[in-house]
């Protein structure tokens, strides 16, 4: 994980309008994948996202940001791959840098990042 993305998620402001919301949610669905239970997480935000819902952040809200920066910003626990059972490698790649996650059923079996 890149120290500056992560520091970038740590500092980011409690949301003041649906723009931001969208915004976070944005980048949050983009590793969605990732994190376990994402939906039901940013579900109070995604409904606070949503056109025409009234802008009413509570401390639900709040817990549902926080939650959602700390399993963007902490690596889950690696299991040992087992003998059987398929792999899936995700890659995401730019000009300035690589990363690979390895799965097998579902779970994080190993990162890489260049």
């Amino acid at each position: 994980m890149d120290p500056k993305k992560i520091e970038a998620v740590q500092s980011w402001s409690r949301s003041t309008s649906v723009t931001e919301i969208r915004s976070f949610l944005g980048l949050a669905g983009y590793y969605r994948r990732f994190v376990q239970g994402f939906s039901s997480i940013a579900s109070l935000l995604t409904i606070l996202a949503q056109k025409g819902a009234p802008f009413l952040w509570s401390d639900d809200c709040e817990a549902s940001f926080q939650k959602l920066k700390i399993a963007l910003t902490t690596s889950p626990i690696l299991v040992l791959p087992s003998g059987s059972g398929m792999y899936t490698v995700y890659c995401d790649a730019s000009r300035i840098g690589l990363g690979c996650v390895l799965m097998q059923e579902g779970r994080v079996i190993s990162y890489a990042s260049l």
